[in-house]
């Protein structure tokens, strides 16, 4: 059986180290690139074609979500594997819908992460049971709307109405409107609460 082609897209030279050395030491496996950024990774996927990308979140130049949108425009088969730091279910709900079939945390096991490897490789999806309850939360939250989601914004830095209205060139009435909706969104009775909420699910990452 020819062994898997992996394509790294991590900027942390750790990470880079640490995954390099897994995947020389494991026969199924054989690493054909390592990408600092997302436009390199996206550059290395044109040229080389690999079986499975490694997909960092979190990268210069341009970020794991776009990065990954832009590999699966070129190659809708493509096979990615998200392997962050990230938990948010908001994270785990972009990477999904920009295209990758697995979403693995950073600290997850050795053996763990070959599976998912030859799981996807296979042509399967991989979501430990910790990421899968995240995308349920955020599957079952009624989505926010992009107005919602800027004064989610404004409101996580602790500006009174008045002030979000004037940086969002809104009236007032309209900034209690958006909040009231936010805090029934969310399922939460303060702005506090919002802000919290919104920090621990993600939901301010893209801004």
């Amino acid at each position: 059986m020819e062994a898997i082609s992996i394509l790294i897209a991590d900027d942390h030279p750790l990470i880079l180290a640490g995954l390099t050395s897994l995947i020389n030491a494991t026969p199924d496996f054989r690493l054909v690139a390592q990408a600092g950024n997302g436009r390199q990774a996206l550059d290395y996927y044109q040229k080389l074609r690999p079986q499975v990308v490694l997909m960092d979140l979190n990268m210069p130049e341009m970020n794991g979500v776009e990065t990954i949108g832009q590999i699966r425009q070129i190659d809708p088969n493509a096979c990615i594997v998200i392997l962050t730091s990230y938990r948010g279910e908001e994270d785990v709900y972009r990477g999904l819908q920009a295209g990758a079939q697995a979403y693995l945390l950073k600290d997850a096991g050795v053996e763990q992460l070959i599976k998912c490897i030859k799981a996807v490789a296979g042509g399967s999806k991989f979501l430990p049971t910790e990421v899968a309850s995240k995308l349920a939360e955020r599957m079952e939250t009624n989505r926010l709307s992009k107005r919602e989601l800027e004064i989610l914004v404004h409101l996580a830095t602790g500006k009174s109405n008045k002030m979000i209205a004037r940086s969002a060139g809104i009236e007032v009435g309209t900034v209690k409107f958006h909040v009231n909706n936010i805090l029934a969104k969310l399922c939460v009775s303060s702005r506090t609460e919002a802000a919290t909420v919104a920090a621990r699910r993600g939901l301010l990452s893209g801004f």
